[in-house]
C-alpha cells in the first residue's frame, strides 16, 4: 500500500468519525444516540484549544490532556494532524482535488509555490495566544510575592529558553541573547506593577473563531445536521433552529470555496491550529527531504504540494503537513521521508519581522482591555445575556469557551444558541438562552450541556446541584435569571383580558410564579328587563353567544345583594347564572347591573424563581413577551443578587 494511500484512509476515517461524533450529540434513547460515545475526543486532541486555556486560566480541563499526545507526535514526526487526521484539512483538500485535478501540472505546481501571505497565520496565532495571556502574567505576578521560589524557577525557565532559541537559530549573532537577558529584565520588572484584581486585564479566549476543529463542530452542528435533518435522516423530535447560521455558513463556505483558488487556502494562510503545529514540529526527528542535492527542477514534487513547502528547494519544514504526495511525484525517487535534513536545505522559521512580530504582541495585548473599557467585564452587562446553567462567571467563561456549539448541539428544547451580538465583541458566537427559539424553555431535569462541555465553561452540574436537592439543598437551586412581567403587555394586567399560562408552565415546585385575583368591571350600567332565579335578559344588551361562559365572568346587580355570580351560559342578550348562588329574590325590572371579569394577574417571586424561560417560550404575546428573562439574580454572579 502506498504512503498516501494509508494518508486517504486515514483522513476518511477521521473525517467520517468526526461527522458521527456530531450527529450522534443528541439526548435521547435510541442506540446512536449519545451514549458513551467519545464525542469530544477530536477536539480533545487539539493542542490550541488546550495551550489557549492554559494560558487563560493558567488551569487546564482534564479531558483536553489528550493533546499531549498530539504535541508529542507532531515533535518527532512533524505536522501530521493536518495532513491525516484534521476534518477541515480533509474537506479543504478534497475541494482543492476537485477544483484543480485536471488542470495542467506546471499550473498546478505554480499553485502550490510557497506565497510570503503564508506568514499571516503565526500572526493570527500569536495574536490570539497574545489576547489570553494577561491573567497568566496576573497570575505569576501574584506568585512573586506569595512563592518566591516557584516564581524565580519560571523565570530562569523562561530565560533559558530565551538563550536556547538564540543559540539554535541566531548564534551567529550573539547581540541577541543580550537582548534576551534584557527582555527577560523588562518582563521580571513589569510582572511587579500588574494589578492582582483588575478584571479589565483578564484574559480572553478567541481561539475558536479561527480553530479549525471548533470551526469545523460548530459548523457541522449548527448548519449541516439541522439543515438536512428530516430529508434524509431524522436525528431530532423537531426541526432545530438557531440564530446567526448566515455568518456560520459564510464563514465555512468562503474557507472552503477559496480552496478553487488556491488549494487549502485556510490551511496556508488563516489556520493558527496549522501555525502551532508548524513551531512544534520545525525540528521534528522524522522529516520529508532530499537524499542528495542533484534535482533536475522538474517540480513534479509542487504539482501536488498540500502544503506549499517548496519541496523542490529549500524546503519549509514548518509548512510541509506530510501529505506525502511529493514521495510518489519524484521521478528521480529523490524526495523520502526519513531522519536526515533535506539535502537542498531546510527553512525552518517563518519570516516574521521584528518590527511585525512586535505589532502583533502589543496588538494582541491591547485589545482586549480596549473592547472591556466600555464597561461590559465590571458591571454594565447586557440583561439578555442568558449563559446556560453552571456556566462559569463571565470572564473566566470568555476565558474557555471555544465556540464549538456542542452545548447547543446537545440541548433538548433548543434554547441554547450561538451569541450574536447579545455577548459583545468577545462573547460572538459563544453559548446564550434564547427562550422564544426552540419548543420550550430550560428544562428544569435537564444538565446535559455541563456534561458536553469539552473545556469546563460550562461547569458539569448533578441533577441535585441544579434542582437545589439533598445536600445542596441549604444552597437553593441553580438560577440562571429572573423573569419579570411586562404590566403593559401582560393581558390580565394591561388589557383585562383572563390569562395565566406563565403561571400553569412554571415547573418550579412551590411555583414561582402565583396570582393575585381582582374582578374588573367588563360591562357596565345594563339595565335588567326580565329575570328569573337564574335568567337575566336585559335591554340593550349585545353578548357574543358563549362569550361570558368561560369561567372567568361574573354578574353583579346594584344594590344590597351584591354577591358575585358566575355565569355558565349566555345569548345576545340573556344571562345564566351558576345555581351554586341562585337569585333570590330575582331582580326587579329596570335596576341596574354589571358583567365583571375575573382576572389572575401574575407575579413572579425572585427567592423561587430559576429563569428557566418556560413562562417567557409559552406566553401568548407573540412578539415582545409580556414576561421575559433576564440575568438578574443568576447563580454564577453574585453581584446580580436580587435576594440578601
Amino acid at each position: 500500500m502506498k504512503i498516501t494511500t494509508a494518508r486517504r484512509i486515514s483522513q476518511a476515517f477521521f473525517f467520517i468519525i468526526t461527522v458521527w461524533f456530531c450527529a450522534v450529540t443528541a439526548a435521547g434513547t435510541k442506540w446512536w444516540q449519545l451514549r458513551g460515545w467519545p464525542v469530544n475526543w477530536i477536539i480533545e486532541l487539539d493542542p490550541l484549544a488546550g495551550l489557549g486555556i492554559l494560558l487563560a486560566t493558567h488551569s487546564i480541563y482534564s479531558g483536553l490532556i489528550w493533546c499531549l499526545i498530539t504535541i508529542v507526535l507532531t515533535i518527532l514526526v512533524g505536522r501530521f494532524f493536518c495532513g491525516w487526521l484534521c476534518p477541515f484539512g480533509t474537506l479543504h483538500q478534497f475541494t482543492g482535488y476537485v477544483a484543480n485535478g485536471n488542470i495542467p501540472p506546471a499550473r498546478r505546481a505554480e499553485k502550490n509555490r510557497y506565497k510570503s501571505a503564508q506568514n499571516l497565520k503565526y500572526i493570527f496565532l500569536i495574536f490570539l495566544l497574545t489576547a489570553a495571556v494577561p491573567d497568566l502574567l496576573i497570575f505569576i505576578s501574584g506568585i512573586s510575592g506569595n512563592k518566591p521560589i516557584i516564581f524565580w524557577l519560571f523565570i530562569a525557565i523562561i530565560t533559558t529558553i530565551l538563550i536556547l532559541l538564540s543559540i539554535l537559530e541566531i548564534f551567529s549573532k550573539p547581540k541577541n541573547i543580550i537582548i534576551s537577558f534584557l527582555l527577560t529584565s523588562v518582563f521580571i520588572a513589569m510582572l511587579s506593577f500588574l494589578p492582582q484584581t483588575s478584571r479589565i486585564l483578564s484574559s480572553s479566549l478567541q481561539t475558536g473563531l479561527l480553530d479549525p476543529i471548533p470551526l469545523f463542530y460548530r459548523s457541522v452542528n449548527l448548519i449541516f445536521i439541522p439543515l438536512f435533518d428530516g430529508t434524509f435522516f431524522s436525528l431530532s423530535q423537531a426541526p432545530r433552529f438557531y440564530g446567526g447560521t448566515f455568518l456560520i455558513g459564510a464563514i465555512f463556505l468562503s474557507a472552503v470555496l477559496l480552496n478553487l483558488y488556491i488549494p487549502r487556502f485556510y490551511c496556508r494562510f488563516i489556520c493558527p491550529l496549522g501555525a502551532l503545529f508548524g513551531l512544534l514540529g520545525r525540528y521534528a526527528i522524522w522529516r520529508v527531504g532530499k537524499s542528495e542535492d542533484k534535482c533536475p527542477d522538474c517540480l513534479m514534487c509542487e504539482k501536488d504540494c498540500e502544503g506549499a513547502c517548496s519541496p523542490s528547494a529549500k524546503i519549509r519544514t514548518g509548512e510541509c503537513i506530510l501529505c506525502m504526495n511529493c514521495l510518489n511525484a519524484c521521478p528521480h525517487d529523490l524526495v523520502g521521508y526519513r531522519t536526515q535534513r533535506s539535502a537542498s536545505g531546510e527553512i525552518v522559521s517563518p519570516d516574521l519581522t521584528k518590527r511585525r512580530l512586535t505589532a502583533t504582541l502589543l496588538t494582541g495585548i491591547l485589545a482586549v482591555p480596549m473592547i472591556r473599557l466600555n464597561g461590559s467585564a465590571v458591571k454594565i452587562q447586557n440583561p439578555r445575556l442568558i449563559r446556560p446553567p453552571g456556566a462559569l462567571g463571565e470572564t473566566e467563561f470568555l476565558s474557555r469557551c471555544i465556540k464549538c456549539g456542542q452545548c447547543m448541539k446537545i440541548c433538548p428544547t433548543n434554547v441554547i444558541q450561538p451569541a450574536v451580538s447579545e455577548a459583545g465583541i468577545e462573547g460572538f458566537l459563544s453559548p446564550v438562552l434564547d427562550f422564544r427559539i426552540g419548543t420550550s424553555g430550560c428544562q428544569l431535569n435537564c444538565i446535559a450541556c455541563g456534561h458536553i462541555c469539552p473545556t469546563s465553561a460550562i461547569r458539569p452540574l448533578s441533577l441535585d446541584e441544579k434542582t437545589g436537592k439533598n445536600r445542596f439543598a441549604s444552597a437553593g437551586p441553580v438560577k440562571i435569571g429572573t423573569a419579570f412581567v411586562d404590566q403593559g403587555r401582560c393581558l390580565p394586567w394591561a388589557m383585562d383580558k383572563p390569562c395565566i399560562v406563565c403561571q400553569e408552565n412554571c415547573p418550579v415546585s412551590p411555583k414561582a410564579i402565583s396570582t393575585k385575583e381582582t374582578f374588573s368591571l367588563a360591562a357596565g350600567s345594563l339595565v335588567v328587563k326580565n329575570s328569573g332565579s337564574l335568567d337575566i335578559e336585559f335591554t340593550e344588551a349585545q353578548f357574543k353567544p358563549g362569550l361570558l361562559s368561560t369561567g372567568d365572568f361574573f354578574y353583579k346587580a346594584q344594590g344590597k345583594d351584591d354577591k358575585l355570580r358566575l355565569i355558565i351560559k349566555n345569548s345576545e342578550k340573556t344571562i345564566t347564572v351558576s345555581p351554586a348562588i341562585p337569585l333570590k329574590p330575582a331582580p326587579q325590572s329596570g335596576i341596574l347591573a354589571g358583567i365583571y371579569i375575573r382576572l389572575q394577574k401574575p407575579f413572579v417571586d425572585p427567592a423561587r424563581c430559576t429563569g428557566c424561560g418556560i413562562c417567557e417560550h409559552e406566553c401568548p404575546v407573540s412578539s415582545k413577551r409580556a414576561i421575559r428573562v433576564t440575568s438578574d439574580n443568576e447563580s454564577r454572579n453574585k453581584t446580580a443578587a436580587m435576594i440578601i
